[in-house]
């Protein structure tokens, strides 16, 4: 064996209690496609996914023993941007009983490691370290080790030790051809039956969320809003795309091949590119597949004459980065739109019957407990079909992380603290507030919204009593926070 890729997770550490069975457990797509790419290049290739098979690192270090590779790549990814600092604790635990255990040389890559190499090569216990995207580098080193040299001086991107000093040698370019780069994935090596999508995705069909594949049509994002950390990879804002021809060839291969309708688009902002989307979306129709599709989107990108052929197509709910319904606390966060747009474009939506997901951030910089509950009145008055209501988080990467930084304010002091809902999360202060402060907002917004009287009357109209019943189970899950303990 070449190389083995493993994804790492711990649903339990990362979601508490709702990781049994409300939480999505989201194919690797990054590692599937990666697969691909070696395999297309001769190399013999497995993939081990630890958190959709819920092995602990002891056992995976076992499989790769088996397999008794020469190279093992642990990618930390997700299929959003804080999934990747969130698994560092446990991705660190999998690289430590791999280094005791096995005599493969360890990669380590992923966002959170190309955030921040130097740091990643001093505490894990890995020989590499891989900043940027990861093909390149990872193939480049793969030769080098079939070659038996230690000169690691011509593998791009690679972060390791030279005797005790710490070595970097300049990042890969990027990717220009992703057809060729990221080909169809190798689904075949991934553990197909084990992947679950989200329980509001399936609010339609709350029975039957498996099977469920994710995928990327694009990567990067052209926007620089300060507390996003997704281009940490690519050094620099901008998007590139895959073919759509390539992306139905991957969405008949899942449909066909797997019987899966229920879909994930990955990019960070899919709804952009008129063009691009769009020409996906008549192709969709052509196909006549009855998928169950969800993706990114913005306010300001969303075009209401679209609507109602994307509807068609398959795609019915989109992901809204609302934010803050303040607009001095979105501009200073970097994301300027105008709040009268909001309620037009949420209501064109559903006026197409395509569910809308909201995502609010509490504690940004300028936040205080006004213009936080502003946002909260936003939430309730818009009764998106469901919202995400997330904490500032100074993710690595980020603008905010530089800020935090160099102002000294106070993080997690673990890795799996950046998780959302952890018990360990700590999220950032703001000007006004301290993160206690804060995370108790969130948490009684969570409940006050998904409580409400209204929207449990807009689900039973729209997804009926089971999904009522479903949602009020949701909320007696009141999640522990070790902050709000002391």
């Amino acid at each position: 064996m070449d190389i083995v890729l493993i994804n790492p997770g711990d649903r339990r550490q990362v979601f508490q209690e709702l990781g049994d069975d409300y939480s999505a457990i989201e194919p690797p797509f990054w590692i599937a496609v990666i697969a691909a790419y070696f395999r297309n290049n001769g190399f013999n290739v497995a993939v081990i996914d630890a958190n959709a098979e819920n092995i602990l690192p002891e056992e995976t270090a076992e499989r790769v023993n088996n397999l008794n590779p020469l190279l093992t790549a642990v990618i930390v990814y997700g299929s959003q941007p804080s999934a990747s600092t969130q698994n560092m604790t446990i991705a660190g635990k999998i690289c430590k009983a791999i280094k005791e255990n096995t005599s493969s040389k360890i990669a380590i890559g992923g966002l959170h490691p190309s955030a921040l190499p130097e740091q990643t090569l001093t505490e894990e216990s890995v020989d590499f370290v891989i900043e940027g995207e990861g093909p390149y580098t990872l193939k480049s080193l793969l030769y080098a080790l079939k070659n038996n040299t230690s000169d690691y001086s011509a593998v791009p991107g690679l972060w390791y030790y030279k005797d005790v000093n710490i070595k970097n040698n300049p990042r890969a370019p990027l990717i220009k051809d992703l057809d060729e780069v990221l080909p169809v994935a190798a689904w075949d090596l991934l553990p197909m039956k084990k992947y679950r999508a989200h329980n509001w995705h399936c609010f339609d069909d709350i029975e039957n969320r498996m099977p469920y594949g994710a995928i990327y049509t694009s990567l990067g994002c052209p926007y620089s809003c300060v507390f996003c950390c997704i281009n940490a990879p690519f050094g620099k804002s901008g998007i590139r795309y895959r073919s759509p021809d390539l992306i139905m060839e991957e969405i008949d291969l899942l449909t066909n091949n797997y019987g899966i309708r229920n879909i994930k688009i990955v990019d960070e902002l899919f709804v952009l590119n008129e063009k691009h989307y769009m020409t996906i979306v008549d192709m969709l129709i052509e196909r006549n597949y009855a998928l169950n599709i969800w993706a990114y989107a913005r306010v300001d990108t969303v075009k209401p004459e679209n609507l109602r052929k994307m509807k068609k197509g398959g795609i019915n709910w989109l992901a809204l980065g609302i934010e803050s319904a303040n607009p001095d606390v979105r501009d200073g966060a970097e994301k300027r739109m105008r709040v009268k747009d909001i309620g037009n474009v949420v209501q064109a939506i559903q006026d197409e019957g395509i569910r809308v997901i909201g995502n609010f951030i509490f504690g940004l910089p300028d936040d205080n407990l006004e213009t936080m509950q502003e946002t909260l009145g936003m939430a309730l008055d818009l009764n998106c079909e469901f919202a995400n209501f997330y904490c500032a988080m100074a993710y690595p990467g980020s603008k905010l992380y530089e800020i935090a930084i160099k102002e000294g304010w106070e993080l997690p002091n673990e890795w799996h603290g950046f998780s959302q809902h952890s018990y360990e999360t700590f999220p950032l202060p703001t000007r006004y507030l301290t993160a206690k402060e804060v995370l108790v907002f969130r948490d009684n917004a969570f409940h006050q919204y998904f409580k409400a009287q209204t929207y449990l009357d807009m689900i039973e109209r729209k997804f009926g009593r089971k999904i009522r019943e479903h949602i009020r189970r949701m909320t007696e899950v009141r999640l522990k926070r070790r902050l709000l303990e002391s």
